[in-house]
């Protein structure tokens, strides 16, 4: 391994790379990872000299806070490579200050945008083979912080890790999906965390997805805490409908996830000339519109995913299929925004950003 200090991140470079012995055209998203990792430590109010190393595990105490009160959080972004092999980031700035946010409700320390932004550019610099060319290729980008400080006492930590790890990735659903809309569970309440990207969100879906798989159903698209008559997400991700011609989405709320890729189909749909309705949108309007063949698309939206169509959804034990439809504005908006993000097409909104 050989070491170089670069705008003070540490670099130790991984003596041999993983990269050929894997398998770009079957790649499971996730579960691949490249050849190095970035790191941060917060140790006693103050960030630490920043390191960019070979990937590995690390030793974590086993009173560590992340372990028993869950102050652990993440992003979700991309990067694309295009036709000239320059390497491409969908804004980044946005990921950053959602990042803070879940760091400041989760009782975190912010991220310095310094750390954060040199760190992923430096990171993507070095392991930049990994990243393919071609659409539909990917490298998906996983920033998270955890509490390493010690303890069981119910406080926050006083120190923390800040990581960033890199993965080769292809399309994160495959198949046709149909989704359960949720008359029970909740993803999230007023008051609560559903706004920030907090680790225990996720783990809160696992049990009523699984139930909902064993049904059949890939996903379930989550309702209000209060009366489960909203529409809020679908399963890890924003959640449109289009009704006729219109488009409507769930406003961002202390529930809901302010999704990138939400707000970019949503300013990409006005340009194309879609009426979008920001609004609540309550299960009774879905199932009849459902009923009086209204009802033309479902899809869910997210950075991991992109565009997932939901060809059905079941409710109170009644199965709505939706109809195939020629002018699918799923399709639409997805092909727009991946060929943007490819650099196949002219970034009008200026949201790429080159690395």
């Amino acid at each position: 391994m050989s070491t170089t200090q670069t705008n003070k991140i540490e670099i130790i470079k991984a003596a041999t790379s993983k990269i050929n012995e894997v398998d770009f055209e079957n790649l499971s998203f996730g579960a691949v990872f490249t050849d190095h990792l970035f790191e941060c430590d917060y140790i006693n109010g103050e960030w630490q000299k920043p390191i960019i190393k070979p990937y590995q595990p690390f030793l974590l105490d086993p009173s560590a806070k992340v372990f028993h009160y869950g102050q652990a959080i993440f992003e979700g972004m991309k990067a694309y490579k295009d036709d000239n092999n320059d390497l491409w980031l969908f804004r980044p700035e946005e990921n950053y200050k959602r990042f803070n946010t879940s760091a400041v409700r989760m009782a975190m320390p912010e991220v310095p945008e310094n750390v954060f932004m040199d760190g992923l550019n430096q990171l993507l610099q070095l392991d930049e083979a990994w990243v393919k060319k071609g659409l539909g290729n990917t490298l998906y980008i996983r920033p998270f912080m955890i509490a390493t400080g010690t303890g069981v006492v119910a406080n926050p930590s006083s120190d923390y890790k800040f990581m960033i790890i890199l993965s080769p990735a292809k399309a994160y659903y495959s198949g046709e999906v149909k989704v359960l809309i949720a008359e029970h569970f909740s993803r999230a309440a007023n008051g609560g965390i559903g706004a920030a990207k907090a680790a225990g969100n996720y783990a809160a879906q696992f049990y009523p997805t699984t139930l909902a798989n064993k049904q059949g159903f890939q996903q379930v698209i989550w309702t209000d805490d209060a009366t489960h008559t909203k529409l809020e997400e679908a399963g890890t991700m924003n959640v449109f409908f289009r009704i006729n011609d219109t488009l409507y989405t769930a406003p961002t709320s202390e529930r809901i996830l302010d999704g990138i890729t939400r707000k970019s189909l949503i300013d990409m749909a006005k340009k194309e000339g879609i009426t979008v309705d920001v609004r609540p949108v309550l299960v009774s309007e879905l199932v009849e519109a459902s009923k009086n063949g209204t009802l033309k698309e479902i899809f869910g939206a997210g950075t991991a995913a992109v565009v997932n169509p939901i060809i059905g959804f079941s409710y109170k034990e009644v199965y709505y299929e939706l109809p195939k439809v020629d002018d699918s504005m799923a399709l639409l908006l997805k092909d727009k925004l991946t060929n943007m993000q490819h650099k196949l097409t002219e970034d009008t909104f200026g949201w790429t950003v080159k690395v």
